[in-house]
């Protein structure tokens, strides 16, 4: 069975586990916008998780190359 994070996280708060806030999105532009209203709230970092099912840790890759997916972002411009 293959569960993103954001699904796992869904589940585990439906029977009454605490879990970390987060907010699934499947667009960069999406994603976007989702940092802008978390730094317009004051938040002053986020966490850019990107998950795919590809067999294991380090096995995606993005369009320019990179390998890793989380992106500690410290403005919406970050967020791309």
């Amino acid at each position: 069975m293959n569960l993103h994070e954001y699904q796992a996280k869904e589940l585990l708060a439906r029977y009454g586990v605490e879990v970390p806030e987060g907010q699934p999105c499947t667009t960069a532009k999406e994603a976007r916008t989702i940092a802008e209203g978390l730094f317009d709230a004051g938040q002053e970092m986020v966490v850019l998780k990107i998950q795919i099912h590809s067999g294991g840790r380090g096995k995606g890759v993005f369009k320019d190359g990179f390998k890793g997916g989380v992106h500690l972002c410290k403005s919406a411009d970050d967020v791309h």
